[in-house]
């Protein structure tokens, strides 16, 4: 007998993450598009599947539901609207600032003016929402210790009415931090339509105020 083991994926299927690990809704878990139960239904269909392969009955099994067009589905869930900033504000503008200084284990938080994050996956002027960066006196220079792909940093974007939403950058400073000054960076896309014009997608950043880590006591 020769077992050959492919990994296939798909647009379609996207990822697929146990139910412990989808309650944590980290990037994998929020792109399991069917719920927390799609492993279980998974393991359900695949041992049928194994079994009518194994005892030749595939032609037996039953083809299903059609799904439905996947691009369609995402349209309806997140209708494209164009931002909007409130009177006076213009996107990134920081809402909520940093505290002048921060301890190991604490948490940094800014909120901004924000903009739908699904444009920015449409127009990939940035790599990461945020970064985190420590300035370092030698150099003169920024330097990025973390950013959205990091486990210390969290974004979260609220939406509200008409396209007005704001995002809030959090940072969860590890004992492992160097003593020093930081700051927190946003990276954004606004979506901007004037009449009787087509949509474009205008790429903003944001830089928060500076802040100081200092050892724990």
């Amino acid at each position: 007998m020769t077992v050959v083991v492919s990994g296939l994926c798909n647009v379609y299927t996207h990822y697929i993450t146990t139910y412990e690990e989808y309650q944590a809704q980290r990037y994998e878990a929020a792109s399991t598009i069917y719920g927390p139960h799609t492993l279980s239904a998974y393991i359900q269909l695949f041992k049928v599947l194994a079994k009518a392969i194994a005892t030749g009955t595939v032609a037996n099994l039953s083809t299903g539901p059609e799904p439905p067009f996947f691009k369609q589905l995402i349209n309806t869930l997140i209708p494209d609207i164009v931002d909007r900033a409130p009177t006076g504000k213009h996107f990134g503008d920081v809402l909520q600032p940093a505290n002048p200084t921060y301890r190991m284990g604490e948490v940094v938080e800014v909120v901004f003016v924000g903009a739908n994050p699904k444009n920015s996956a449409e127009i990939l002027t940035h790599q990461t929402f945020l970064t985190v960066e420590k300035y370092e006196a030698t150099s003169a220079t920024w330097q990025i210790v973390h950013n959205d792909a990091s486990w210390e940093t969290r974004f979260y974007w609220h939406k509200g009415l008409l396209g007005y939403s704001n995002t809030t950058i959090q940072w969860h400073i590890p004992d492992s931090a160097q003593p020093g000054i930081y700051r927190i960076r946003y990276f954004g896309h606004s979506r901007k339509q004037d009449l009787l014009k087509a949509a474009v997608i205008v790429s903003f950043e944001s830089t928060s105020s500076t802040f100081e880590v200092v050892t724990a006591l």
